[in-house]
């Protein structure tokens, strides 16, 4: 190479470097508001990008694994308790309706802030004992923004982690905009892509129903407990991650502000133990995965739904491997029962031919990332949701869990592993998926930092966080339009009687003169 050609490679490896450098070891408070298991580990994923690029984080986690260089962690475990293996019944009798569950939801919001405030920590950084300690603070919205108060008495700018792929309920006070309704489904729709008119109907009722019961909750709870947090202006996020990507979540616009980091969670796959790959191995027509996650117990299924499984994966020819929390009387002999198994890495396993799923997005992305087609039983909250993106990305199959039978279990089962089409279509999504610019790691490092550099970066925000709600929906433009409309009209209806009255009068007279 000339001397020439080295002096531009060194140029550019300067400006490269220039360009990427981090924003300075900013000092981070990050804050787990939800001790769910699926939404902290999109959490921790997010904080370990940061913690490698040499940024230094407190966090307040139920989910403490240590302290380590540039990482300190508060546990809360005692204030808010891990959500692991729940009830179902408890789960479908609380969450199944959405009345229940967005008034559920806004109430936990609120119950997990006040446990996080009054922790003595806490108290001390809110105080000041720790003033101007922290750069920036990272947490997680669900129903209520009391999240944000930390970040508005601290003063400094703030990222929120979603860990679902959306949250229409929460979108107009986070971003400014709404979804259109006739396009994207809501948060709370078992639909994510709507096709008829009956669709895009149900989900506009939706939307104003699930947006009056959020307004009502917050202003029930405020005026039955008011908090500290009640009565002050709140923070906005300077960057909202959202645990969203185009294949699970329909194409729909988003502001600059909202970042997607689908998948974050999935880490590089780990060995599998070795009883397990055997049994995997030693599987001559492939092997299928089940697991309702870390929330929902199996053995709290209905009984009838528990039966139904049971027979019909005694009836498979694929052997599999059941995430069951008890001991399974008469364990079918093609069937092996952990009470946890290494989910990510059994799924990237070439035998693995279907996974089992109640749709959580984590679970999701492991069977996306890992190219396996799905058969969904979704219960709860974004659930019925991310089934139906897959099914539209035809590599899944969406049933429901209560109204299950041996027969239609079995058959869905024998359609997936038998049609090449699911197993295809789960290649063509896969391969979708990893085909980005750059790991979401990446991502949430840059745009972390360029909220540091830019100081909070207020020009990502929208314009429409400024507006009210009727200038929002152009409810006063198009009153003013009905009413100039109404003006004219009306003058053209007065100036057209007065002609017609002048029309009459002059042919009446006219008459008058022949006679």
């Amino acid at each position: 190479m000339s001397s020439f050609g080295t002096m531009l490679v060194a140029f550019f490896a300067c400006y490269s470097t220039i360009q990427w450098s981090p924003a300075g070891a900013a000092n981070i408070l990050a804050v787990q508001t939800i001790p769910g298991k699926s939404h902290w580990n999109v959490m921790r994923a997010v904080l370990q990008a940061l913690t490698d690029r040499g940024h230094h984080l407190t966090v307040f986690t139920p989910f403490a694994e240590g302290d380590r260089d540039g990482y300190t962690e508060v546990d809360v475990s005692e204030q808010m308790v891990p959500i692991l293996g729940v009830n179902a019944t408890f789960i479908i009798q609380n969450y199944g309706s959405m009345r229940n569950m967005m008034s559920n939801i806004m109430r936990y919001t609120r119950a997990s802030c006040d446990k996080i405030y009054e922790h003595p920590r806490m108290v001390e950084i809110m105080d000041g004992v720790e003033t101007g300690k922290f750069d920036l603070v990272i947490t997680e919205p669900l129903g209520s923004e009391c999240v944000a108060y930390v970040a508005t008495v601290l003063g400094v700018s703030m990222v929120y982690i979603v860990p679902l792929p959306v949250v229409t309920y929460l979108e107009r006070s986070l971003t400014g905009h709404v979804p259109n309704p006739a396009v994207s489904g809501h948060a709370m729709s078992h639909l994510g892509t709507l096709k008829t008119f009956t669709e895009r109907f149900a989900n506009v009722a939706l939307t104003v129903y699930c947006s009056t019961l959020k307004w009502y909750s917050e202003l029930r709870d405020r005026q039955a407990d008011p908090r500290p947090y009640d009565s002050v202006e709140m923070a906005r996020p300077s960057m909202i991650f959202i645990n969203s990507h185009f294949i699970t979540e329909p194409s729909r616009p988003l502001t600059s502000d909202v970042v997607q980091i689908g998948g974050i969670h999935l880490t590089p796959p780990n060995p599998i133990p070795k009883d397990i790959l055997e049994f995997i191995d030693e599987a001559p027509h492939g092997v299928i995965c089940l697991s309702f996650g870390s929330i929902i117990l199996m053995t709290s299924l209905p009984e009838t739904v528990q039966l139904a499984f049971y027979a019909a994966l005694a009836r498979v020819p694929q052997k599999v491997l059941w995430k069951y929390e008890g001991e399974m009387k008469d364990k079918p002999k093609n069937v092996m029962t952990l009470k946890w198994f290494p989910q990510r890495d059994i799924l990237l396993h070439p035998n693995v031919k279907l996974f089992i799923s109640h749709g959580g997005i984590s679970g999701v992305y492991e069977a996306l990332d890992a190219g396996v087609p799905v058969l969904g039983f979704p219960f709860y909250n974004d659930q019925p949701r991310n089934i139906d993106s897959l099914v539209n990305a035809g590599m899944a199959i969406g049933m429901d869990l209560l109204s299950v039978t041996e027969d239609t279990l079995l058959t869905a089962i024998l359609e997936i592993v038998n049609n090449d089409r699911y197993q295809k279509n789960a290649k063509i999504a896969s391969e979708r998926f990893r085909d980005r610019p750059m790991s979401t790691a990446e991502s949430v490092v840059y745009w972390t930092e360029y909220v540091l550099r830019h100081k909070g970066a207020p020009h990502l925000k929208s314009h429409a966080l400024d507006l009210t709600w009727y200038q929002y929906f152009l409810v006063d433009v198009i009153s003013t339009f009905l009413f100039i409309a109404f003006v004219v009209l009306f003058i053209i209806y007065y100036s057209l009687k007065i002609i017609c009255k002048q029309i009459h009068k002059f042919f009446h007279s006219l008459k008058k003169k022949r006679e």
